[in-house]
């Protein structure tokens, strides 16, 4: 692997791009970045805000920190409300978990149905795609969803006339959509990188078009050429649900993940707060001078970085959950 190809590995913790030299920051922020590296960024961020605020402000943030009953009431709220988040959290990961806990015959309907759709798609691809495979999945789909476009494509032209130019045009469409589509290579190494790449193919206006002309023109079309857009259209289906499947994996898993996150984030955090409001009571605050701040800004804002973790960590894992459910509630409504 090449040393640029082993740095696009590290996409997940650093805003390295696919190509060029501009950072996307905002997709990193919003989907491929580790959500403990974009925790740490947003921690930097409020702790380096906080701090600069004092270099800018200096007298007057001193008297506002002075006035140590409003600190310690702030620390007191953060100190309640944490206790709040991770119970709040804990019980949502508790349902999300409690759509596993049932019956025998529900679970048998799963395990068929999984297991029929494991079979179209093994025909559909001559067994070259699979589940337990993500990246291979999304490769071969898609790989055949352009074979398929470009046989339409040419059996439209071979039969001519004003319906099969239109059919030929909407084959090219789908033809040059997948060109577009970036292509999964060495850099792409976990499950949530194949989603990433997935939501880059928006599949849903084309079998919208697809059904419209199919609908349109399917009576005075040849049977050759009718059967070949079923396939398709079937194929698109078969894609689109594929997708969702790793969509519903990645809910489960990541609400999974906020929740453990969560509870070792929130245990020092709150042990912090208390101690804060405990050492504020008896006044016994560090003598500590930090970047030429007073002792009490950097006590301060270190507290309030702590003691906003929690919510930090909940904020970074809710960006990407809602970014997900956004740009899949409604194909081709939402980019980034």
């Amino acid at each position: 692997m090449s040393p640029i190809g082993r740095a696009r590995r590290l996409r997940g913790w650093v805003p390295i791009p696919k190509s060029g030299v501009r950072p996307f920051l905002l997709r990193w922020l919003l989907l491929e970045g580790n959500r403990l590296a974009v925790t740490g960024a947003l921690l930097t961020a409020v702790y380096v805000g906080f701090m600069l605020s004092g270099v800018i402000w200096t007298f007057e943030m001193q008297q506002v920190l002075t006035e140590t009953p409003s600190v310690e009431n702030i620390l007191d709220t953060f100190l309640s409300g944490i206790i709040l988040l991770v119970s709040v959290v804990v019980s949502i990961n508790s349902i999300a978990l409690s759509q596993d806990m049932t019956s025998v015959e529900t679970q048998e309907e799963r395990v068929r149905g999984a297991m029929d759709y494991r079979r179209e798609i093994s025909a559909l691809t001559g067994g070259g795609a699979t589940l337990s495979d993500p990246a291979n999945f999304l490769r071969e789909m898609v790989t055949v969803i352009e074979q398929q476009a470009e046989a339409l494509g040419d059996q439209a032209a071979r039969t001519g006339g004003e319906d099969a130019r239109e059919i030929q045009d909407h084959a090219d469409s789908i033809v040059a959509a997948v060109d577009e589509f970036t292509d999964l290579d060495e850099t792409v190494s976990s499950d949530l990188g194949v989603l990433w790449e997935a939501l880059e193919f928006d599949y849903g206006p084309h079998m919208e078009r697809s059904r419209a002309l199919r609908s349109d023109h399917g009576e005075g079309l040849p049977e050759s050429l009718d059967e070949q857009f079923e396939q398709l259209v079937e194929t698109l289906e078969l894609f689109a649900t594929g997708r969702e499947y790793f969509k519903s994996m990645y809910y489960t898993n990541e609400v999974s993940r906020l929740s453990r996150t969560l509870l070792v984030v929130s245990l020092p955090a709150i042990v912090v707060t208390a101690t804060a409001i405990l050492a504020i009571n008896a006044g016994l605050l560090p003598d500590v001078w930090l970047f030429g701040l007073p002792p009490l800004q950097s006590f301060v804002a270190t507290m309030f970085t702590i003691s906003l973790a929690p919510y930090i960590v909940l904020t970074s894992f809710m960006l990407r959950l809602s970014t997900v459910a956004t740009r899949t509630a409604h194909e081709g409504l939402f980019t980034i």
